[in-house]
């Protein structure tokens, strides 16, 4: 068995940490709506937001053609559309949303707070002008 990898001389070693508290980021479920956290850790390797909608507010459908997405729901109701029919989302509810699959999201009367976690995408580089 190999030893344990060392970090790069010089870097930054991480640590395991609380971030917050999801249950308080979910009280707000009728308040307007908007991200309310997000994760910006350095060095992660993930994206993670939590997202208040207000109630009756809808994320329009879509297609993420690249990440993968799991929410979870903290607080609140609504219902995902992307399948053959409508489901129904409350407090507890998990769902994955693979990349290439058409979703949107709608609140219900209370609001839906929720957390979505996909891994980082590649920051965004200047880059050379295509000929033509």
């Amino acid at each position: 068995m190999a030893p344990p990898s060392e970090p790069p001389s010089g870097a930054e070693t991480e640590r395991a940490r609380v971030l917050g508290d999801a249950r308080a980021a979910a009280g707000g479920a009728g308040e307007s709506g908007g991200v309310v956290w997000k994760l910006s850790e350095p060095g992660r390797q993930l994206d993670a937001n939590v997202v208040r909608l207000a109630p009756g507010a809808r994320v329009a459908p879509h297609v993420e053609s690249d990440l993968d997405v799991l929410v979870l729901v903290l607080g609140g109701s609504g219902e995902l559309a992307g399948g053959d029919a409508p489901e129904p989302l409350a407090e507890g509810s998990l769902a994955w949303l693979p990349h290439g699959a058409r979703r949107s999201l709608t609140a219900g009367g209370a609001g839906l707070t929720y957390l979505t976690v996909h891994r980082r995408r590649p920051g965004m580089t200047i880059g050379h002008r295509p000929p033509g």
